[in-house]
């Protein structure tokens, strides 16, 4: 991102961006209710705790996202452009490593107080020094006051995906006076969870009125909220699996419906809608750069003949209607992802070429996958049942070997498949979430890949991350995935879809990458 100094103008549009995206009255939102209405959303819970300090699992994110606000945020869908929370404006120096952000005058908690920069500083210090699962967000960087009014985020690299990382609800700011009576500290000796798993210290559009991690949380929006007040009074957000969640839909029970696979959607009409659009999720095959692994994978010429031979329009028939293939391993809704039409075509001819060139004869494979494992309602088993059979026609014989999910994790994340069936998920909307597809990184490991193996990918990807500026960063984002696709052991296969069924009463409805949905943008007709 190019040094953000924004003009009047900037900051009125900001302005204007901020009060529709954080208070209720986002983009095609209907106008608050006139009488006390409740919201029932029914999801499949992945939720350990209401603290943002500790809260990394999607359910906790999308609670998070309707009891705190952050310093910057999204507008609806859209990740590619952060835009003014309770920071009213931020800019990025020119090196990267420095952003200056201006607090909002007038915002306050739940309980009336205003939100200081104080609040702030010891918030996302709280959420680095407790170490854990959201903590690797603010890894390295040091945030600090430098008025009451001003605050600086300090990287000891460049780093011009923090402002794309602060609208994590995992960065929510707390209300540090009530927090630290109730045990809140900036290190691994606090004690403020239990307290946050009951109350709100957050100054969002809803409070918290009861919260259980395997039943329901509910919601009560927030009396002395500054902004525009949501249109729902209460959301009731129930643990329900997704078939009781589709019946639940159907017959009014509930309003939303966040679980549902490409097939349950299937014939639901008259009083609901069906929003199907590609999750950020990436599913993709590896092959193994260890020799020790396998002699077979480690060709090139093979690994191109997988790239090849593999069917990606038959892959998305089994995934369904509004999944998508994914050109690169940046998905679709990133800054940096790859354009539809240079997505891998299938050719068989020249897939039993690249076999016959790489010297191997009637080579066989073994594929492994999480057995139980859906993403987005879609199961491994049929893939890999597909892939198996596109590769026999090229000449490659591959042995299906599905495994419960915690050993094939550790198959996988030691580095031991020869080929394998995964997907990865963004940590935060930013395109350097995905460089850990490179030689020596977390996911270039995985598949055997050394640092050193690929010179020309490793600088493309050092480039890339040094990169200021959202057209510099762009280009660079795609020179690295282009040449993942020419000659790295990574396939990028397709994004599935995420299905969100909601009664015709609902409006707003927006899908986010982190935290599925925000209940505040959700109106009521």
């Amino acid at each position: 991102m190019a040094t953000r100094s924004q003009t009047a103008a900037v900051l009125l549009a900001g302005a204007l961006a901020l009060a529709a995206c954080s208070s209720g009255g986002g983009t095609g939102s209907a106008p608050a209710a006139q009488g006390a209405k409740t919201l029932v959303v029914d999801t499949s819970f992945d939720l350990k705790t209401a603290d943002p300090g500790r809260t990394y699992e999607p359910t906790g994110l999308f609670i998070g996202k309707a009891v705190y606000e952050t310093l910057l945020t999204f507008d609806g869908a859209d990740v590619t452009k952060p835009l003014p929370a309770l920071a009213e404006s931020y800019e990025l120096s020119q090196d990267g490593k420095v952003l200056t952000l201006k607090l909002r005058k007038g915002a306050t908690f739940s309980d009336g107080s205003p939100i200081t920069a104080d609040d702030v500083v010891f918030s996302l210090n709280r959420v680095r020094d407790l170490k854990g699962n959201p903590s690797f967000l603010l890894d390295g960087v040091e945030t600090a006051k430098t008025d009451e009014s001003t605050i600086t985020m300090t990287s000891k690299s460049a780093n011009p995906a923090l402002p794309y990382i602060l609208p994590n609800p995992a960065l929510g700011i707390l209300n540090s006076k009530v927090a630290k009576e109730h045990g809140a500290t900036a290190d691994a000796q606090d004690k403020a969870e239990q307290y946050l798993n009951s109350a709100s210290a957050g100054s969002g559009p809803y409070t918290i009125e009861s919260f259980n991690v395997s039943t329901q949380v509910v919601l009560k929006a927030n009396p002395k909220y500054y902004g525009t007040k949501p249109a729902y009074d209460k959301v009731v957000v129930r643990n329900v699996e997704a078939a009781t969640q589709k019946l639940n839909v159907q017959r009014g029970d509930s309003q939303v419906a966040l679980n549902l696979s490409g097939d349950q959607v299937k014939g639901i009409s008259g009083g609901q809608v069906v929003q199907k659009t590609a999750s950020a999720n990436v599913i993709f095959l590896l092959a193994n750069q260890d020799s020790g692994v396998s002699k077979t994978t480690t060709n090139p010429k093979f690994v191109e003949a997988v790239r090849k031979g593999v069917d990606y329009a038959g892959l998305l028939e089994l995934a369904g209607e509004g999944s998508a293939q994914a050109p690169g391993v940046i998905p679709s809704q990133l800054l940096g992802a790859l354009p539809a039409d240079q997505a891998v075509k299938r050719d068989v001819e020249g897939a039993k070429a690249a076999l016959a060139a790489s010297g191997l004869a009637n080579p066989t494979v073994k594929l492994e996958y999480p057995s139980e494992l859906t993403v987005n309602g879609l199961s491994f088993q049929p893939l890999a049942e597909r892939i198996q059979a596109n590769l026999k026609e090229v000449g490659i014989t591959v042995d299906l070997a599905p495994a419960p999910i915690t050993t094939a994790l550790d198959n996988y994340r030691n580095g031991k498949e020869e080929l394998g069936l995964w997907y990865w998920g963004p940590d935060y909307p930013d395109p350097s979430d995905y460089l850990a597809f490179l030689p020596g990184k977390t996911v270039g490991l995985r598949a055997g890949w050394k640092a050193g193996a690929a010179k020309e990918i490793e600088a493309a990807g050092e480039k890339a991350a040094t990169a200021v500026g959202d057209d510099a960063r762009k280009q660079a984002y795609a020179d690295v995935q282009t040449q993942l696709n020419a000659s790295g052991p990574f396939i990028p296969l397709i994004q599935p879809s995420q299905n969100i069924v909601t009664a015709a009463s609902v409006t707003g409805l927006a899908y986010h990458p982190v935290w599925t949905v925000d209940v505040a943008d959700l109106g009521s007709k």
